[in-house]
């Protein structure tokens, strides 16, 4: 019985050896392993051997990209004005030995520095400015933090400003100047609008404007055009009844008092007509009075005398000056 019980012991024990000198380690993480308490090697992912009671492995460290985010932290402001911010931070570890033995508390450390370096960052620029510039901000956070860090194995990869609270007096003020801001941008809007509308108008003004004098101007040339064919066409008439006239008095075989005679009848017919803006009167208006009044009586005559016959040649017998007086 007492050696089935050593013999349990013995195989407990050595299962527990078995266990503490074969270790498990998962991906992306790396054990530390301490041989009689100085650093001895960095244990990757896989199956290493630790000696048991001589070789001591530290918590693994995990070497994924981590996030921690840091509870808002009071900042003052360039123009004397107390905000919370509160940051995030992203971070690696590269080298597990240097995370180990360089700093005491890696977490705490991290958290202290980007305090600090926050307070100093933030400090420099003022309350709009800090709002505005979040981009800058973190990227001076990430600079100073990942040269502290480095020496520490681990590298800063992005630092955010999750929130920046301004005081609830600020935010009112804020509140109030954004609606006052807004109100002039509308303002100006409106006024750059309304002139705008004002300019459209006048330039469609100016455009009719200009199209009803080109149309008036087009009326005008195609009146004129039309007043000069339709004067042209009456002069065109005139002349051909005035050939006709010449050509049938000329026919006739008509003497030079008849024509004066006939001149005369026509002058109230010349002065009725409106395109004739000019009528020419002979001079010697004293005798074509006295011709008229002779080739008047003539007139009566020879409606009161037989009718004339022709001579032996066939001509109309012609009416002398001499005759007609």
């Amino acid at each position: 019985m007492g050696v089935e019980i050593v013999l349990g012991v013995i195989i407990v024990a050595f299962i527990a050896l078995m266990v503490r000198t074969f270790r498990v380690i998962p991906q992306a993480r790396v054990g530390v392993i301490q041989r009689l308490g100085t650093y001895q090697r960095s244990a990757e992912s896989g199956l290493t051997v630790v000696l048991p009671f001589i070789d001591k492995m530290l918590p693994l460290l995990d070497m994924r990209e981590q996030v921690i985010s840091f509870a808002p932290q009071p900042v003052i402001t360039s123009d004397n004005v107390t905000i919370n911010v509160t940051s995030v931070i992203y971070y690696q570890i590269l080298d597990a030995r240097n995370a180990t033995y360089q700093v005491a508390n890696l977490l705490t450390a991290m958290e202290q520095i980007a305090q600090t370096t926050l307070r100093n960052v933030m400090g420099g620029l003022s309350l709009d400015t800090s709002l505005t510039s979040r981009d800058e901000v973190n990227g001076r956070l990430r600079l100073v933090l990942d040269e502290v860090t480095e020496k520490w194995g681990v590298r800063v990869t992005r630092v955010e400003l999750k929130d920046i609270s301004p005081p609830k007096d600020i935010q009112l003020a804020m509140e109030k100047q954004m609606q006052a801001e807004r109100s002039k941008r509308a303002t100006i809007l409106m006024a750059e609008g309304e002139a705008q509308a004002a300019v459209l108008r006048a330039d469609g003004a100016q455009k009719a404007l200009v199209l009803s004098s080109e149309g008036d101007r087009q009326a005008s040339i195609l009146r004129a055009e039309g007043e000069g064919r339709a004067m042209l066409t009456l002069q065109q008439a005139v002349a051909d009844s005035v050939r006709m006239v010449f050509e049938a008095v000329n026919s006739a075989g008509a003497t030079p008092e008849a024509m004066q005679f006939q001149y005369l009848q026509m002058l109230p017919k010349l002065a009725a007509n409106p395109a004739n803006k000019v009528i020419v009167v002979p001079a010697d208006m004293a005798g074509l009075a006295g011709l008229a009044t002779s080739l008047a009586q003539v007139t009566q005559t020879t409606q009161a005398a037989p009718a004339l016959t022709t001579g032996g040649n066939g001509s109309r017998p012609r009416i002398g000056a001499g005759e007609a007086s």
